[in-house]
C-alpha cells in the first residue's frame, strides 16, 4: 500500500479552507488543519476526517508569524515524515471594510502580512521540505479571489494583497519547476461562507441579476475539486496557472 501524502491547508477551521481540507481527505491525504483562534472548530475538522478513516492534526499558527509557519511544516513533518501539498488559503479581509480614502496603515500592514507575506515565505518554507526530500515533486495553490482584479473601494489592501498573490504564483511556479514542483492560483468567485454572511442579500440580489452565468452561490467544495484536481497531477504540463471558480464571473460581458 503506497504510503499516504501529506498536505498542509490553512485557515482550515472553516469555510474553504474546511471544505479542502476535508475533500483532500476522502483522497488520501494527511492533513495538517490549521487554525489561528477557534481550537474548537480545528477539533472539529479533525473529528469529521477521522470519523471518515482519515488522519488528520490541528495546529494554531498565525501564518503572519514565522513561529506560526515553522509549526505548521514541523507538524507535518513530525506526524508523518513528508509534505506533498500546500495550500496557501488563510486569509482576512480588510479591517473595518473602510472607503480607501480612509484606509488605515493598522489594517493594511494586518491584512497583507496575513493574506501575501505569509503565503509567500511559507510556500518558501514548505518548498524547500519538498526539495530536502529529494522526490522532485510537489505542489502548492495559493488560494485567491476575484477581488484579484474586480475593485472594492472599501478593501483596498485586501484587493491588492489578492492581486499581489497572481504574481507569487508566477514567481514559485518559474523557480520550482525544475524542482518538481507545480505552482497554482485557484481564484474562486463568490462562495459561501462565514466571510460573505455579513453580505449575503447584497450577493443574493446581484447572483440573481446575472453577477455570473453560473447563477448561484459557489461552495467551499467547489473550491476543494478544483484543488484536489490539480493536486492530483492531472496536469503535468502545466505551472503558474490562474483556475477561477467563480461561475463564470471572470467572463467580460455586453
Amino acid at each position: 500500500m503506497a504510503e499516504a501524502k501529506v498536505a498542509i491547508v490553512t485557515g482550515s477551521s472553516r469555510g474553504i479552507g474546511r471544505g479542502i481540507a476535508e475533500r483532500l481527505a476522502t483522497e488520501g491525504y494527511n492533513v495538517v488543519i490549521n487554525y489561528f483562534r477557534s481550537r474548537e472548530s480545528a477539533d472539529e475538522v479533525v473529528a469529521a476526517i477521522q470519523d471518515s478513516g482519515g488522519k488528520a492534526v490541528a495546529v494554531q499558527a498565525d501564518v503572519a508569524d514565522c513561529k506560526g509557519r515553522d509549526a505548521l511544516v514541523n507538524a507535518a513533518i513530525e506526524n508523518w515524515g513528508r509534505l506533498d501539498l500546500l495550500v496557501n488559503n488563510a486569509g482576512i479581509t480588510s479591517q473595518g471594510r473602510k472607503d480607501l480614502l480612509e484606509a488605515t496603515e493598522e489594517s493594511w500592514d494586518r491584512v497583507f502580512a496575513t493574506n501575501l507575506k505569509g503565503p509567500f515565505f511559507l510556500a518558501q518554507l514548505a518548498a524547500n521540505r519538498m526539495i530536502e526530500s529529494g522526490k522532485k515533486v510537489g505542489t502548492i495553490v495559493n488560494i485567491s479571489s476575484i477581488s484579484a482584479y474586480a475593485t472594492s473601494t472599501n478593501r483596498a489592501d485586501y484587493c491588492m494583497a489578492k492581486a499581489g498573490m497572481q504574481m507569487m504564483t508566477w514567481l514559485l511556479a518559474d523557480r520550482l519547476a525544475d524542482e518538481g514542483i507545480c505552482v497554482y492560483e485557484v481564484c474562486p468567485g463568490v462562495i459561501a461562507s462565514d466571510m460573505t454572511a455579513p453580505v449575503k442579500e447584497k450577493y443574493d440580489r446581484l447572483i440573481a441579476e446575472g453577477l455570473s452565468p453560473i447563477r448561484r452561490w459557489g461552495s467551499p467544495d467547489d473550491v476543494a475539486k478544483a484543488v484536489v484536481a490539480l493536486a492530483s497531477g492531472a496536469f503535468p504540463f502545466s505551472t503558474g496557472d490562474r483556475i477561477n471558480v467563480d461561475g463564470g464571473f471572470h467572463i467580460r460581458r455586453l
